[in-house]
């Protein structure tokens, strides 16, 4: 399967510049290896404070 780097860079609402933007494979592996999600599970607002932790996750969406 071939990466679709281009289209998934013009859907990517990631602000931070790095080496994996749209390659979702890469950017999910890094993410998870910091116990972190990716910046397509974050509103365009959430995104903006760089906290990518799972418990920021989880208080955004005030679950418990």
């Amino acid at each position: 399967m071939d990466c679709r780097s281009e289209l998934n860079s013009q859907k990517c609402n990631c602000t931070y510049t790095c080496d994996k933007k749209g390659i979702c494979c890469e950017c999910i592996s890094y993410h998870r290896s910091h116990d972190e999600l990716p910046a397509c599970y974050f509103s365009a607002m959430e995104e903006k404070s760089y906290d990518r932790s799972i418990s920021n996750f989880v208080k955004m969406r005030g679950w418990k």
